[in-house]
Formats: C-alpha cells, sequence, structure tokens
C-alpha cells in the first residue's frame, strides 16, 4: 500500500471525526459562551490570562506533544506491525484520547479553572486527592525515566550523537538568551523570532562542527553521565523562572514541532513511499508478551495520554478565552498529535522487513525517516538528518523540564513544604528516584544474549501504563462529576473509562506477577523485575483504591 494512501485515509478520518463526533461529544457538554470562563474573571495578568484560540492551540499543542508519539508507534510497529499500531492510534485518538483531553479541559474550566486532582477532591474528596496527587507524581517520575535516557543514548550514538549534544546545549544557551533578551531588555516578540529563529538553523549545522563527547576515559560510561547532566538540566529547569528558559525554550521548540508535521506531512503524500513492512508481525513481542495489552500501554502519547490531562487543567484551562474554544483546542490538539503518531509510524512501514536500521533505535529509525524526506526539498541528507535527532532531543526536553516541575509542584502540595528550601528540596526528592535509577539498576540482556537492554526500554511499558492509567483515572474521576448531571454523556466518557482500565490494570499485573514470584522465592537481588514490580505494585494498589471510591461515592449518591 502507498505512503499517501494511509496519509489521506488518517487525515480524512480525522476530519470527519472532529466535524461528527467531537460536536457530538461537545453538544452534550452545552458549551456556552456566555458562561464567563476563569480566565475572563480573574485575569490577573500572569497566570489567568485569556487567549484567543488560535494562539492557544499553538501552545497547548507543543506543550502536550513529546516524544512519546514518537518511540511508542515506532516499538509497537516493530513489535505487532504497523496495522495494529496504525488502528490504535486512529481509534484511540478520535474515541478515548481526544475525548479525554476535551473532557478534562472543559471540566477544569467549569471547575473554576482546578487541576483534575482539584476535580477530584471535590467529588470525591479528601483522601482520593492524596491518592490522586501521589498516582501523579509516580508517573511522572517514570517519564523522567525513560525520557532522561533516550536523550543520553541520542548524545552517545557513534555516527551523529556528538553532533547532537552540541547542538542540544546550544539550542538551550540560545533559548535562555531569548528569555534574558525579552523579558530583560524588552525586545519586541517578532525581532526575537526574527534574530533567534534563523539562529537556530545555524547551531542544527554548527553542532556538526564542534560535536559534544564525553570521553570513556572518565571511568564512567558516557550514557550515564550524560543521564546524570540531563537530570542536572531538569533540577535547573524546574527552579527558574519560567520566563527565563521554559517560555522561550518552548516557543522556539514549537518550530520545530511544525517544520516536522510539513517535512513529514509532505514525505508521506509526495514521497512516492509505499509502506514496505509487515502490516501484522505477530500476537506477542519479542520478550514473549502479548499483543492485548501491550499494544494500548506502548503507544500511549499518539492514542491517550494522562499528561494531557494534567496540561489541560493546569495551563491551559486558565487561558481560555470561551467554553466553545474548549472544543478546538482539546479534541483538536489530540488529534493533531495522532497525526504526529502517523508520521513516526510511516518511518516504520516504509523500511523493507530486512532493512538494518530496523535494528537500530527508535530515535535512529525515526531520524532516518524524517531525514528521508527533508531530503526531498534537496537538504543535504546529513544536515537533515541532524534536524531530525535535534527535533527529537527538543520533543524531550519539552517533557522533561515540565515534568519536573510538575512532580515539584506535586511534591510540594503533598508535603506542604513551602518557600525556597521547599522549591529546591521537592524538586531533589522529585530526580532523586530518577537519578538512583539510572545510577544503580542494572540493565539485562535480550533475547539470545545480543546487548544490554536500555535503561529507557526498561521502563518504556511501566511508563506508558502508568500514564494510560492516569488518563483512565482522570475520566473516572470526570465521570463521577458528569454523573450528577444524570444525562448520558458520562456514559461517553464511561466506556473509554472502563476500556483503559482493563488495558492498564492487566498491563499491571504483567509486571506484578513476577515481582510476587521473586518475593515469595526468597530473591531479593535488585534488578528490573524487582525495582518495576515494586512500582507497578504501588500503582496498582492506588489506582484499585480510587476505583473503589469512586464505585462507594457513585453508589451512595445515585
Amino acid at each position: 500500500m502507498d505512503l499517501y494512501v494511509v496519509g489521506l485515509l488518517v487525515l480524512s478520518l480525522f476530519f470527519l471525526s472532529y466535524r461528527l463526533y467531537s460536536s457530538f461529544v461537545a453538544r452534550h457538554f452545552e458549551l456556552n459562551d456566555v458562561n464567563p470562563t476563569p480566565a475572563c474573571l480573574v485575569n490577573d495578568g500572569v497566570d489567568y490570562v485569556p487567549a484567543k484560540a488560535r494562539f492557544l492551540f499553538g501552545q497547548h499543542f507543543s506543550a502536550i506533544t513529546a516524544a512519546g508519539p514518537i518511540v511508542g508507534p515506532i516499538l509497537a510497529g516493530l513489535w505487532f506491525g504497523w496495522g495494529p499500531a496504525l488502528l490504535w492510534i486512529v481509534l484511540g485518538s478520535v474515541f478515548i484520547g481526544a475525548v479525554h483531553d476535551f473532557s478534562s479541559l472543559i471540566g477544569s474550566v467549569r471547575h473554576k479553572a482546578q487541576s483534575v486532582a482539584e476535580i477530584v477532591r471535590t467529588h470525591m474528596g479528601e483522601r482520593a486527592f492524596l491518592f490522586f496527587t501521589a498516582f501523579i507524581w509516580l508517573s511522572l517520575i517514570y517519564v523522567i525515566v525513560a525520557f532522561t535516557d533516550l536523550t543520553s543514548a541520542s548524545f552517545v550514538e557513534p555516527r551523529f550523537g556528538g553532533g547532537v549534544a552540541a547542538s542540544s546545549t546550544l539550542y538551550l544557551l540560545l533559548a535562555f538568551i531569548m528569555g534574558l533578551c525579552l523579558y530583560r531588555l524588552h525586545m519586541p516578540l517578532w525581532l526575537a523570532t526574527t534574530i533567534f529563529v534563523p539562529l537556530v538553523g545555524v547551531i542544527i549545522w554548527g553542532g556538526e562542527k564542534v560535536p559534544l563527547i564525553v570521553p570513556s576515559s572518565w571511568g564512567v560510561e558516557p550514557r550515564i553521565v550524560w543521564d546524570l547532566i540531563l537530570l542536572a538540566y531538569c533540577f535547573v529547569a524546574s527552579v527558574l523562572p519560567m520566563w527565563l528558559l521554559l517560555q522561550p525554550r518552548g516557543y522556539l521548540g514549537g518550530f520545530f514541532l511544525y517544520g516536522f508535521l510539513f517535512f513529514g506531512l509532505m514525505g508521506i503524500l509526495f514521497g512516492g513511499r509505499s509502506a514496505e513492512y509487515s502490516f501484522f508481525i505477530a500476537w506477542t513481542n519479542p520478550s514473549g508478551l502479548p499483543l492485548f495489552p501491550l499494544l494500548f500501554v506502548t503507544i500511549a502519547c499518539g492514542a491517550c495520554s494522562g499528561f494531557h490531562g494534567i496540561v489541560s487543567s493546569g495551563t491551559t484551562s486558565k487561558q481560555i478565552e470561551k467554553e466553545t474554544d474548549c472544543r478546538r483546542i482539546g479534541y483538536g490538539a489530540m488529534l493533531m498529535e495522532g497525526l504526529v503518531a502517523v508520521i513516526s509510524l510511516s518511518t516504520v512501514m516504509m523500511l523493507i522487513p530486512s532493512d538494518p536500521t530496523l535494528k537500530e533505535q527508535p530515535d535512529r529509525i525515526f531520524a532516518n525517516g524524517i531525514a528521508t524526506f527533508v531530503n526531498l526539498f534537496g537538504i543535504d541528507m546529513e544536515l537533515a538528518h541532524s534536524f531530525a535527532l535535534l527535533t527529537f532531543a527538543t520533543f524531550i526536553f519539552d517533557t522533561l523540564d515540565v515534568a519536573t516541575r510538575l512532580g515539584r509542584y506535586l511534591f510540594q502540595e503533598l508535603t506542604g513544604w513551602k518557600g525556597t528550601l521547599g522549591r529546591y528540596g521537592a524538586t531533589l526528592c522529585t530526580l532523586a528516584m530518577p537519578a538512583a535509577y539510572v545510577l544503580f539498576v542494572p540493565t539485562t540482556i535480550q533475547l539470545g544474549g545480543s546487548k544490554p537492554v536500555p535503561t529507557w526500554a526498561l521502563v518504556w511499558s511501566l511508563f506508558g501504563t502508568s500514564n494510560q492509567l492516569l488518563a483512565a483515572l482522570t475520566l473516572l474521576g470526570l465521570t463521577v462529576w458528569l454523573r450528577k448531571q444524570r444525562g448520558k454523556i458520562f456514559l461517553v466518557i464511561l466506556l473509554p473509562t472502563l476500556f483503559m482500565l482493563l488495558m492498564t490494570l492487566w498491563s499491571l499485573l504483567l509486571w506484578i506477577t513476577p515481582f510476587i514470584r521473586k518475593i515469595v522465592n526468597g530473591d531479593f537481588l535488585v534488578d528490573p523485575s524487582l525495582v518495576n514490580g515494586f512500582g507497578a505494585t504501588v500503582l496498582f494498589i492506588l489506582a484499585t483504591l480510587l476505583i473503589l471510591m469512586s464505585g462507594v461515592i457513585v453508589r451512595r449518591r445515585y
């Protein structure tokens, strides 16, 4: 099958779902622009600032789109074939992910722009709020572990790694300088854009000229050194003012995102490539784990993501100007992320099964595919490859620093740790577990004893599971709220909730079973199955308690 056929089919389905299904869902929420939004009611010029939908869409889209819709689709495509992966991306985005994002956003707007955790507190009580907040914090830990190690893997890649590391470092420095120019020198945004966006192109080109390489002679594996450097960056980014690094970095990162979408769509529609890879491979992955439920937690972002609910109710809801904007921003941006996932999957689809590129890590497969698309425009292949890898790293930076800052907020909220000491201490506590994981949890050997499994691969399924379970629990809290309205709309939320709960709890059991077996046998050797099994058990217990509490509340009230 030609890629352009797949691309046109996906674009058509997403267009129809936005026109028809999102309209159906939004109609039952009775969106009304007469109702003043929290952004308009408060409008403090700091956190609550009404924004036009066309501007807020881009900000929200950049915030929710990271490396998840790149790595997950590539892994699932390699394991099970591109057919199951594509079906889950499309159906998941339309009926679950977009519904989750939209309902999280309008739910927050209807609750004075409160977070999802606060909505849970309102409708399920203080204890449920504490359980839910702890669950979010643990989920963010796995985000940080997986994405830190993915980035370090890109930095130690033999051919392009040093150049990407140099470009990434210069990119962050560029964002820092841009922040100073905007907020200290009061440079107009148009002028800053004119100056700094072209400089991004310069650092993509220049990074290859001055590669940044950690020598192996230091006595520590270079990958671990980069892991620790990246965690140090997360610490700094979490405590610095938003305007100094995160906002300008996010603004510049948006240009990578839209450039990636442009080149990806042009490559799919006009590149003349066909789907050469297998449509379906097997019902189990190479480790013997089943397609059900593994497919639905391997592809998290790009089909459904609990992280989106945190963004929707954390920052976006405070900027919604009109209730009707929630449909475009909440539902529409998720469909755009689904498109990112399809483009990522296409980098596997166009390779023949014997292509040696398929044995590489996801970032290399992604970079190879996107570079091929970029090369269609006559851009040098090496420069195109550097652009793709830096795009990948940029997406991860966007997730890493936001996840760390959110983790710091949640830890402070759970402990009541205030002030400067609380800000630094909560950040250290949030990063302590990821640092311990990359330092002390040993890698294992792949099937056949070929090579060590990287840290990100050891936690990817558990990261995806926690992220998907967070989405399910968010939908569960919204279902309790919507049940009060006694309308049928709560069923639109309840059915995706039940499906995601089934898949994610089933996935956790796949981790918990060998963990319990090791404990029963008295095997306490620290390895991934022990560490991940313990984490899976904690997540399972928290989720079960929240499910039981929601059932009791619904039964008692209704």
